[in-house]
């Protein structure tokens, strides 16, 4: 099982602050993860969208671990 946050506006757009899950076989990775998501939730494909595991933002493509903490960060703005 692994749990998915979404921050800010990502929130709004999957419906949901956080979800807990059990990864498809073929999910191992954080792209992967985004392609599964996205399919239903698309506002995740934007190229701003990051990731982070397990509180530490990581590039794309990062092994993911039963029990680990994703959660999907929208880009940050502000002055």
């Amino acid at each position: 099982m692994a749990t998915i946050l979404f921050l800010g506006r990502l929130r709004e757009s999957v419906g949901a602050g956080a979800l807990t899950v059990t990864l498809p076989a073929g999910v191992r990775d954080t792209e992967r993860l985004r392609d599964w998501l996205a399919a239903e939730h698309p506002a995740l494909r934007e190229p701003s969208v990051r990731i982070a595991v397990n509180a530490e933002l990581h590039p794309r493509q990062t092994p993911l671990d039963d029990g680990d903490e994703i959660a999907f960060l929208p880009p940050v703005s502000g002055g």
